[in-house]
């Protein structure tokens, strides 16, 4: 059984003083609305580098099971790299998750899909950060009816690397799945939403593309939707068949949104 995932992706915006006012004023309502009791669901914070041993350090001590990932990653372990950060390095300092080929990562930073896919083949071998693989299509590219293919693309890059296994819980110490992120990038920042269906169509099509290599792995494996997800439409999009929670941009810099949208994933996991 998949467990949903809220995980919300600061990109450039905090301070000292938000981080822990956002990681402590989320876990207390997280804490609050499970009435003291395990969480059925998991909930990440990815702020961004410099703030990460803060966040570690804050969630530590307000609710452990708020998890700490970073927005990127050398795929280098050590080296001449003015300005990277390593997995050891993610590690060292607690943190477990790491965002890989974001969008924006894509569109200004000039990652392709080759580049996205050696980052991840260094997660696999490092094995105690779990990747999250960011994949979408741009406005033009769905207008173009070109959406499988764009993501089939971006996803093959890795398979084509570290073959299914690198995607499944086997090579990772912590013993958590590799994520997958669909977020079209016609809907990050603009206040568009895929429709639930349109959602859960691309959705099927990324797990059915892993079931072909191997059903368990995919049906593993958690698959989240990144794009414009409020606490508005939070409930009806996790609801869907294949879609294991949200990769939140705005809405997570704000406690009360970003703790209704865990409230949905919450509902939804004790249904």
């Amino acid at each position: 059984m998949r467990r949903l995932l809220v995980a919300g992706n600061w990109k450039m915006h905090g301070d000292v003083t938000m981080t822990t006012e956002l990681v402590e004023g989320v876990a207390a309502k997280v804490v609050s609305m499970s009435e003291g009791k395990d969480l059925s669901y998991e909930v990440l914070v990815c702020p961004p580098s410099i703030y990460l041993s803060k966040a570690v350090d804050v969630a530590g001590r307000a609710l452990s099971e708020i998890k700490v990932g970073a927005q990127n990653v050398s795929e280098h372990s050590h080296g001449a790299y003015t300005g990277e950060i390593s997995l050891p390095m993610l590690s060292e300092i607690g943190c477990g998750y790491v965002l890989l080929g974001h969008s924006e990562r894509r569109q200004y930073y000039g990652e392709t899909n080759e580049s996205v896919a050696k980052k991840f083949a260094a997660c696999t071998a490092f094995g105690d950060v779990v990747p999250v693989l960011c994949v979408g299509e741009s406005l033009a590219e769905r207008e173009a009816g070109l959406t499988e293919q764009v993501v089939e693309n971006q996803i093959q890059a890795v398979l084509d690397l570290v073959g299914i296994e690198g995607f499944g819980k086997k090579y990772l110490q912590n013993t958590k799945n590799a994520v997958i992120a669909y977020e079209p990038v016609w809907a990050i920042g603009t206040g568009k939403t895929a429709t639930p269906e349109q959602a859960q169509e691309v959705h099927a099509f990324i797990r059915e593309m892993l079931a072909s290599l191997d059903r368990g792995i995919a049906d593993s494996t958690q698959i989240l939707y990144g794009g414009s997800v409020k606490p508005s439409n939070a409930l009806e999009l996790f609801a869907q068949k294949d879609i294991d929670g949200g990769l939140i941009g705005g809405a997570s810099l704000e406690i009360e949104s970003f703790s209704e949208i865990c409230k949905a994933a919450q509902k939804l996991a004790e249904s």
